[in-house]
């Protein structure tokens, strides 16, 4: 019998939070009479500070240098001898009004290197780690503008860095892949592109490093790659999350696991939230279901061979519900979703 079900969903962008969609979940969840623990989770994008906010620690802000050069508040958290930043809170695509208002050619990084620097001081006596989520960027500069503001600051001290990346993409498929999505139209793609090239050139010639051949280093317009540079790891921001949070202790304390996100597609299954989720939890003999705005049917076909249970909010609800009162259809799916594990097969 099912006794105690954790909700651990990702954010469903553009609607809800990861927090609000597990907020929802929760409640659909104790409607059926079964206990429920809460655990938001982030694969290194937006969220990242937020899925780590049962660690405890303290957040503090900085005034840095926005993607297109205005000034903007980022927070960054420190936990220990570990401070977290999001590159999104100093260079996110958010901040520069989607992809209708940014500049893609122009977009720098300047910000999550100011962010950097001052995390990685925080913790310097240690020396401690700074962790580096790498996702929402509005940025392709391959890291170029992070790693001068660093380089100006006389570098980090000592400090163990870790970039924490949502889709390990090679560094130079950063601009075909992620550049549409950042506003670029195709001829900005392919000049992004030889920028990132020539700039991987530079990064052998004048460090040793060749990021072309670092998984991970396109993660955030190349980023990544900047962070290899400066000495730092690239990990998977997912198993980062989930190590910092012990995920795998609660996977096995609980009976079923709710996840979910914007949508379900063959991404979710290259090392994001839910994939991750539903491998781990099926590793771990624990049923799965899965919540999603949008459902992929390769997706859903390779959920269901491993035994989850999917609900596609569009499907349930029509589109114009899904997006408009996305906290009460999510709160709704997971209750059916647990219904449909529960039943005899």
């Amino acid at each position: 019998m099912i006794r105690t079900v954790l909700v651990a969903p990702d954010k469903f962008r553009g609607t809800v939070t990861a927090r609000e969609a597990a907020e929802s979940m929760a409640r659909g969840v104790s409607s059926r009479g079964w206990a429920v623990r809460q655990l938001p989770l982030s694969d290194g994008g937006e969220g990242l500070l937020d899925a780590l906010s049962p660690l405890g620690g303290e957040r503090s802000t900085v005034e840095v240098e926005g993607p297109l050069g205005e000034p903007v508040a980022a927070e960054w958290l420190r936990v220990g001898e570990v401070a977290v930043v999001e590159m999104a809170q100093a260079s996110g695509l958010q901040l520069a009004g989607g992809a209708a208002g940014n500049d893609p050619l122009g977009a720098t990084t300047r910000g999550t290197g100011q962010l950097i620097v001052a995390a990685a001081r925080s913790v310097a006596a240690g020396p401690g780690t700074v962790v580096v989520g790498l996702g929402g960027s509005a940025t392709t500069d391959g890291g170029r503008g992070a790693l001068a503001v660093v380089e100006e600051a006389g570098g980090l001290g000592g400090v163990d860095l870790v970039g924490a990346y949502d889709v390990d993409v090679g560094f130079l498929e950063a601009a075909p892949r992620f550049g549409p999505q950042k506003g670029a139209a195709p001829a900005q793609v392919a000049e992004l592109g030889r920028r990132l090239e020539q700039l991987a050139g530079r990064y052998v010639e004048r460090y040793g490093i060749d990021v072309r051949t670092v998984a991970g280093a396109g993660a955030a317009g190349g980023l990544g790659g900047a962070i290899a540079v400066l000495g730092g790891r690239l990990r998977s921001g997912y198993e980062v999350v989930a190590e910092l949070l012990d995920l795998e202790r609660v996977l096995r304390s609980s009976q079923a696991v709710v996840t979910g996100e914007g949508a379900f597609d063959a991404t979710s299954l290259l090392g994001k939230v839910v994939g991750s989720v539903l491998r781990d939890a099926s590793a771990a003999g624990v049923p799965v279901v899965i919540v999603a705005g949008q459902v992929i049917e390769e997706a859903a076909a390779v959920a269901a061979a491993a035994g989850a249970s999917v609900v596609s909010l569009t499907e349930r609800f029509g589109a114009a519900r899904a997006l408009g009162d996305t906290a009460r259809c999510i709160q709704v799916a997971a209750a059916e979703g647990l219904d449909a594990l529960a039943r005899p097969s």
